[in-house]
Formats: structure tokens, sequence, C-alpha cells
């Protein structure tokens, strides 16, 4: 294996990217809630992330609603079903924990579900601070809520001018 990771920063803060090989296996912010299930992040080499980085800096500029690097994320075999759901929120949605639940045959599995989705290793490439609760209300994040609220900030598409007085 060659894990290892890099430092960049951010909007959101600084932004822990950890790969093996080619593939992104990690990105983690300051102060994660939930720590990394690694081994270790690998000593810090900042040679390869370079598409990682500048995609990231694309999607904080507003250029970007989709990444398209090589993951490679770690858990459970219900876990990696979760993550997969995950990358299939489009840009500027979001889903509830129960949606995602239902589209994986098992509406009861919300709040599982739920749990995958904070183990999310990943974080803004994967998805996850787009799932919100069934009250439509932001529910708790790895990053912190405000982090989340910041990402969905960005990801909210204009408002609509048609038909507004003001």
């Amino acid at each position: 294996m060659s894990v290892r990771h890099t430092v960049v920063d951010s909007p959101v803060g600084e932004l822990t990217l950890v790969a093996d090989g080619d593939a992104l296996i990690g990105l983690y912010f300051d102060g994660h809630q939930r720590k990394p299930r690694l081994d270790g992040l690998g000593p810090r080499d900042d040679r390869g992330f370079g598409d990682a980085t500048r995609q990231l800096r694309e999607y904080f500029a507003g250029e970007r609603t989709e990444f398209d690097l090589p993951l490679a994320p770690r858990g459970s075999e219900f876990e990696l079903k979760v993550w997969a759901l995950l990358t299939k929120i489009p840009f500027g949605e979001t889903r509830t924990y129960g949606q995602l639940a239902a589209e994986l045959g098992d509406p009861g599995a919300a709040q599982a579900v739920g749990n995958a989705n904070g183990w999310n290793p990943i974080s803004i490439v994967v998805p996850c601070h787009r799932v919100i609760g069934a009250s439509g209300g932001l529910t708790g994040y790895a990053g912190g809520v405000d982090r989340k609220r910041f990402l969905l900030g960005l990801e909210e598409p204009p408002a609509d001018e048609d038909g507004r007085l003001f």
C-alpha cells in the first residue's frame, strides 16, 4: 500500500486528503467528528493530489458541480452502498435519510443510513452534506453543521427572478 496524505486550505478550513495509490480514500475536516477508520494517514506527501486539489478549488469557486476522481472508500458492504447513493445526489439537491433507505429497498433503515452517512470517509467529494432530516432540517455532520450549511449554500441554485417584484 502507498497510503499518503496532504493538507490543503479551503473556505471551510484545512482539509486532509488521503490517497492509496491513485485513489482518494479519505477527505477529512480539521476537527472531524468521526475519526478516520484508517490505520494511519501515511506520510505527508503533496505529490499526486493535483487533480483532487484542482477539482476542490473549482468546486469552491462555483465552477464544478461534479467530481471526477478515482475513489476507494473503505467500509462495510452496506456503507459502500450508501456512499454510492450519495454520489448520485445531484449538485444543488438534497435527500433525506428515509429517501435513501427507500432507494436501498428498506424504508425502515433510515437510522442505519444516517450512521453510514456519518462514517463517509470522503467528505465533500462523496456529498454526505446533501442528506438532511425528514423535517428538512440540517442534522449532524462530521464536519460540523456550520460547514454543512456553508456547503449547501454554495450549491444552492440562484433565485428565480421571473415574476418577482423586487
